[in-house]
């Protein structure tokens, strides 16, 4: 006697289940019911298709209904909703949904593909948006498609910044509509790590997309024609997609009384068997194990989708097979960039309390010399006893995913980190290079855990740098020129040897380069000469990511209207030189390479000569641009084309240029806390602004309570930064004045006096200071030894150590003490 199947819901897993199972057993009884009208359809493939990336529909469909008939001789029926499972009469029943009409079906194994369903929080508004979407399936495909092309709108705003958000705003942009993306979190993409969405975020504001993040939905108004962020910012738009997670569709396995977890997700063992024994459940519905960490996850990924439906046709079948695990292995396009990932992140093995390290490099994906040559980002997390790689990620153009795979393999394979130097990998200049960037893995993690090296990251140093610590740039000078971290020593490497007797033998020395691979070297040089010497893990570009030259944090460059990086330097209008323009081709060198190739040319040119560089490399777009502006050399034009980016350049500025004022800034040191002063410290401060100068604002021991917020905030404190922090004021209304305080009536009489005469309060002289662009910085070991701690202080302000604040007097006209 035959068994009778009854697979709940097609696409990944349930069909996959159904064919496996027809393929076991040409007797067995196979019923499949869709609610949808599409069995078998590629739901990747749905934004690409809105975008006309994928210009056939029908490209969509992967099998139909006659074909899964005619082909596997199945029960198909489409329009057919399971509204529920009777375990204990062992009956589904069945509504059809063109009809209306609901029936039973008695099985012997039900599988559940239910897969999930778009979370739609009840915000104010949503359901009266009629410009809003989900998408999840053709038919929501075609709803978008069919509003697009009626409505014409010129705006779209995604919300939710995972897989599905991701793709359609990069979709909806290449329909030429200016696109905002909303996340509520940090970051986009949360299986990356902070310094690794940086990348993906300047990317993405680079094609002109205004990304707003740390910020999610209040409210919907007028039908979905406005939104309203927790922030108070307002969006106008002309359609929403709404893509903020999925949840497990698991109605009808709650009422079969099956077991699920905390997050709604229904519980199987290593067959893919539910609580119970004849019921089956796979794919988006289902958590399953973690390879490396053994903790339940969910994963919706179309991968792990069609193996659990083998495994639960196999063990239907009586083969006993083992669902495995997984490791959430990742990839996606965004615009010109390939993201991929494979196993945990560093966030998620802290969370473990495992012991581990991370390393950082940044290699092409292919020969260097072979055109089209662009940069990896790749960071792989890994424990330096056992060797076991825990994660990686990867950023970058061609090539992302094959490294990402052959990690994810090593990881799987259990294959111990310093092995990875030694796998054969493919060669050819168009592919790869001798070292691939998988062995250049393995020859790091090995320098590191052998202690040939030693390594802080891009988040140590910059308290270091907060702190005074010595840190050497052995960068060349065109490098230095663009940007470096305030208050290091520079020795170019080339110089080192030669000037080893500069450097204190006393101090730990802190050293980087681009990339981490010359700090490498300067690094070994100076151990073996008796200094105490740390490479920074990943050089200047991972450390640039996320924090500007002086430590403070930079999510992103913001893009004007134009999709130009608003702290671009205007390009300026110059007369063309008769003279030939001088042409380099720097495609496929990664920084430093084209900026020391415009360098060395540079150098042999004659005022008011033409060049023009080719440059493949992302990072050039920006670099040229600060490159120009500090050596005194015009950009006249800059764009991009496909992934060349061609910069055309005149030596020398405009005579207009010469004649500014290299020194246009305002500095102002306030140390008090006393409410008169912090007044007149801020007036003076707009006052200077208002005048076109630079102000900055650096506040030190009693003037930083000036920026403490008024409630408390609980932080982890020692005893006596706890009573320091009691004994001090918390914000602008408990400051005291420096005259005639008369326990606290001096300040609230000021304040009278100040309203009565229609004059700004401190905090409305603070917001409209730091709105006109007025640069607000802590002093981090002023901080530090009062015990106040960056959680306690106002948003929007900096964090920095007193090279910083010697930075800024450098391009300032007049300083203050306050």
């Amino acid at each position: 006697m035959s068994n009778k199947i009854i697979i709940i819901g097609g696409v990944a897993g349930g069909a996959t289940t159904a064919a496996r199972l027809r393929r076991l057993d040409e007797f067995a009884d196979i019923v499949l019911l869709e609610r949808g009208e599409y069995i078998s359809f590629a739901n990747c493939g749905l934004p690409y298709h809105v975008g006309g990336v994928i210009e056939s529909r029908d490209a969509l469909v992967v099998q139909t209904v006659t074909d899964m008939k005619n082909k596997f001789n199945i029960d198909v029926r489409n329009f057919s909703e399971a509204i529920k499972i009777d375990t204990n009469s062992k009956v589904v029943q069945i509504k059809d949904l063109k009809t209306g009409k609901v029936y039973t079906e008695t099985y012997d194994k039900v599988v559940l593909s239910t897969g999930s369903v778009p979370v739609k929080p009840r915000i104010p508004g949503i359901e009266e948006a009629k410009t809003l979407f989900t998408l999840r399936n053709i038919p929501d495909m075609d709803q978008i498609i069919a509003y697009i092309n009626s409505e014409k709108p010129k705006h779209a705003t995604v919300i939710g910044g995972g897989f599905i958000g991701i793709e359609m705003m990069e979709n909806l942009h290449h329909l030429g509509l200016k696109v905002s993306l909303v996340e509520m979190a940090p970051q986009v993409m949360g299986m990356f790590d902070y310094e690794m969405a940086q990348i993906i975020h300047q990317n993405i504001a680079n094609q002109g997309v205004e990304l707003i993040l740390n910020d999610g939905v209040k409210s919907f108004d007028q039908q979905g024609k406005q939104i309203t962020l927790s922030s108070g910012k307002v969006i106008n738009t002309d359609l929403i997609i709404f893509a903020i997670g999925v949840r497990p569709d698991n109605a009808l396995a709650k009422e079969a009384g099956l077991a699920l977890s905390d997050r709604g997700s229904v519980k199987v063992n290593e067959y893919m068997l539910t609580s119970n024994p004849d019921i089956y459940a796979i794919g988006d519905v289902v958590e399953v194990p973690n390879r490396v960490s053994n903790q339940m996850m969910m994963a919706a990924l179309a991968g792990p989708a069609n193996r659990q439906g083998r495994i639960v046709a196999n063990h239907i079948c009586g083969i006993q097979e083992a669902y495995q695990g997984t490791l959430a292995t990742s990839a996606a396009k965004i615009f010109d960039q390939t993201v991929s990932s494979t196993g945990l992140n560093e966030k998620q093995v802290k969370n473990l309390g495992w012991n581990f390290k991370v390393l950082h490099i940044h290699p092409s994906n292919h020969a260097s010399y072979y055109p089209g040559s662009e940069p990896i980002s790749l960071k792989v997390i890994f424990n330096p006893e056992t060797e076991e790689i825990y994660g990686a990620q990867a950023i970058g153009g061609d090539g992302v995913d094959k490294r990402i795979d052959v990690l994810a393999t090593a990881i799987f394979a259990k294959v111990k980190i310093t092995d990875l130097k030694n796998i054969d990998l493919a060669y050819a200049p168009p592919y790869s290079s001798a070292k691939d960037p998988v062995n250049m893995v393995g020859y790091v993690a090995e320098n590191m855990i052998k202690g040939l090296t030693k390594v802080v990251t891009w988040h140590e140093i910059q308290e270091l740098a907060a702190k005074g610590a010595y840190i050497l740039d052995i960068r060349e000078n065109a490098e230095v020129l663009i940007n470096y971290l305030s208050g290091s020593v520079h020795v170019p490497l080339s110089e080192l040897r030669s000037r080893l007797g500069e450097l204190p033998k006393t101090e730990t020395i802190y050293v980087y380069c681009q990339v981490g691979t010359r700090g490498y070297t300067a690094q070994r040089i100076l151990s073996q000469h008796g200094f105490n010497a740390i490479n920074l893990d990943g050089g200047f570009k991972s450390f640039s990511c996320v924090f500007d030259a002086n430590g403070s944090e930079v999510c992103f460059f913001p893009v004007n209207e134009l999709g130009d990086p608003v702290s671009k330097p205007v390009v300026e209008e110059t007369p063309v030189s008769n003279k030939s323009v001088v042409v380099v081709d720097a495609c496929g060198l990664q920084c430093p390479g084209p900026i020391m190739k415009v360098y060395q040319t540079m150098e042999g040119m004659q005022p008011g000569e033409m060049l023009e560089v080719k440059a493949s490399d992302p990072g050039f777009m920006k670099d040229i641009q600060t490159w120009a502006t500090k050596t005194g050399n015009t950009l006249v034009n800059i764009a991009k084309e496909n992934k060349t980016i061609t910069a055309k350049l005149q030596k020398g500025k405009p005579v207009k240029a010469e004649k500014e004022d290299p020194k246009n800034g305002s500095t102002i040191v306030v140390f008090s806390e006393d409410l008169d002063k912090a007044i007149a410290a801020f007036i003076i401060a707009t006052g200077a602004k208002s005048m076109g100068k630079d102000v900055s604002l650096f506040f030190t021991f009693w003037g930083l309570n000036i920026l403490r917020k008024p409630k408390h905030v609980r932080v982890k404190k020692s005893f006596i930064e706890k009573m320091f922090g009691f004994m001090m004021p918390k914000g602008t209304e408990k400051l005291p004045i420096s005259k005639m305080n008369m326990l606290g009536m001096g300040p609230k009489m000021i304040r009278y006096i100040m309203k009565k005469k229609n004059v700004d309060s401190l905090q409305t002289l603070m917001n409209n200071a730091m709105s006109m662009g007025v640069k607000i910085t802590a002093c981090a070991m002023s901080m530090d030894i009062m015990g106040i701690k960056k959680e306690e202080l106002i948003d929007g302000i900096e964090i920095a150590g007193v090279a910083t604040y010697l930075g800024d007097t450098q391009s300032s006209n007049h300083n203050l003490f306050i």
